[in-house]
């Protein structure tokens, strides 16, 4: 709601450039950067957990935990990129230099982690996953926290945020897919021999991936920093320097987070990012054991969610204008949230055919596209509520703080994920899921436990999901009241 109280006269914000509307190949290069955190989430949730406790052999018990601590480490990296990168004075902005700096590290540790020594124990193993881990989450931090914090300034009004996200997700999405699909359709068959039929158990195959794809990840985040580079002179100047102790430094964090908006926003994202590591860290074990899809079959797939993010990315600034975000998010999300496990519930009740139907595929393939294009507009409506936040605290505060508020949404999205991969080893033990078994190995006791285990979990965490989401109050015209109450302070 805005207020017209004056903010603190400690902090002046700094003067408010002149509105510009960026270029269409701004926008295009701002989402473009997202791939390299597609790429990654791709790989950490699809992948990960197959790859150490499958291929190389680590007890998945081993795997999530490793997982779920390197993002707990990493999530305090967060808030301090945020703060830090709100406050950073250069001649190159806020932002930028942290784009820069990231864009070798990440790629290194990227390819890294998918090149595991060989020999080494259980233990060891674990050692060098939780660090590589680790390394990965606080290096791209260093990029996508900064990157997503360029977003408001970019885009200021209601509607338009909407769309900028669009364009995010789409290539989040989009990029981030065509590293999956190269795997299944390309890299996994390359691979195949007599002693390994299926590709995707040959570790071979992941050392070519991780080449490929920490070299996207330096592209995607080079072609952002490069292609925005020019929108620094349209930007907020930091605040004055100012000498802050470590408290002052967390007491102002808190006070900018502390609204019952930014709240609902906030655990809305603890149960998604929980949802989401149920869901894609389990993704293929679907794929390949409960439907016994071909690695060309889940390619196949998995190319449906380009047009799926098209079709999301569209969606959000439609949605958006149409219901307003709260009201669109809780629509779309309740839509999605049913859609997400249907195949499985249909299998479980014994009403789809045995596996090898091909319609079995053909339904998995279409539910599939229209429910990846539900979740890409789901996120892109939330990611606006949060940006327009910034405007919020800033009539209260007087502090312009878009790192912090995007690092607190990454903190969760990381921090607790773990979590939902944890879940999903949980899922994988209650099923007695064999470790390293190929796929006609695993009985049908355990896939039908695996099913009927995973659905009322992903069920009662996206349901928690939408509640959270529906408590959230900022709507168009208070964010409009906000950007005005900010104008007349400039006058």
């Amino acid at each position: 709601m805005a207020t017209n109280a004056e903010p603190p006269a400690s902090t002046p914000a700094p003067a408010v450039p002149v509105q510009h509307s960026p270029s269409l190949g701004t926008r295009i290069a701002f989402g473009f950067g997202a791939g390299a955190y597609g790429v990654k989430d791709g790989g950490f949730s699809y992948f990960l957990l197959i790859f150490y406790s499958q291929v190389i052999g680590v007890d998945a018990r081993l795997v999530g935990l490793a997982i779920t601590i390197a993002l707990i480490l990493d999530a305090i990296s967060d808030p301090v990129v945020g703060y830090w990168s709100d406050n950073l004075r250069s001649r190159w902005g806020r932002r930028h230099p942290f784009l820069y700096a990231s864009a070798i590290p990440t790629a290194a540790t990227y390819f890294l982690i998918w090149n595991p020594p060989v020999g080494w124990s259980q233990s060891a193993l674990f050692w060098y996953l939780l660090s590589m881990a680790v390394l990965i989450r606080t290096s791209i931090t260093f990029y996508e926290t900064p990157s997503t914090s360029l977003a408001p300034e970019l885009a200021r009004s209601y509607d338009e945020r909407s769309a900028l996200f669009g364009w995010r997700l789409f290539f989040a999405w989009t990029i981030g897919s065509i590293m999956t699909v190269a795997n299944f359709a390309l890299i996994f068959p390359a691979f195949a021999t007599p002693a390994i039929p299926n590709g995707q158990f040959n570790r071979d195959a992941y050392a070519l991936y991780g080449m490929i794809a920490s070299a996207l990840i330096f592209v995607a985040i080079m072609v952002s920093a490069l292609g925005t580079h020019s929108q620094i002179k349209h930007m907020r100047l930091p605040p004055a320097k100012r000498a802050l102790g470590l408290k002052a430094i967390f007491r102002e964090i808190f006070e900018t987070i502390a609204n019952r908006d930014f709240t609902a926003l906030f655990m809305a994202a603890i149960f998604g990012a929980i949802a989401t590591g149920i869901s894609a860290s389990l993704s293929f074990y679907f794929s390949a054991y409960f439907w016994g899809f071909s690695s060309e079959q889940i390619g196949l797939i998995t190319m449906s969610v380009f047009l799926s993010a098209a079709i999301g990315g569209a969606m959000s600034p439609v949605v958006t204008r149409t219901f307003g975000k709260k009201r669109g998010a809780v629509v779309i999300g309740l839509l999605a949230g049913l859609a997400l496990p249907l195949p499985i519930v249909l299998r479980l009740f014994g009403l789809l055919p045995p596996n090898g139907d091909p319609a079995i595929f053909w339904i998995v393939f279409f539910v599939t596209l229209i429910d990846v294009g539900l979740i890409i507009c789901f996120q892109a409506l939330t990611a606006s509520m949060l940006a327009d936040l910034v405007e919020q605290a800033e009539v209260r505060t007087g502090r312009r703080n878009e790192g912090i508020f995007f690092a607190a949404n990454t903190f969760i999205r990381k921090a607790v994920q773990g979590l939902g991969v944890m879940a999903a080893s949980l899922v994988l033990t209650l099923a007695a899921f064999p470790k390293g078994a190929s796929p006609d190995k695993v009985g049908e006791d355990s896939l039908w436990q695996l099913g009927a285990t995973y659905v009322p979990a992903i069920w009662l965490v996206w349901g928690l999901m939408i509640f959270a989401v529906s408590r959230y109050r900022l709507s168009r015209d208070g964010h409009e009241a906000n950007l005005a109450t900010l104008a007349e302070r400039q006058a």
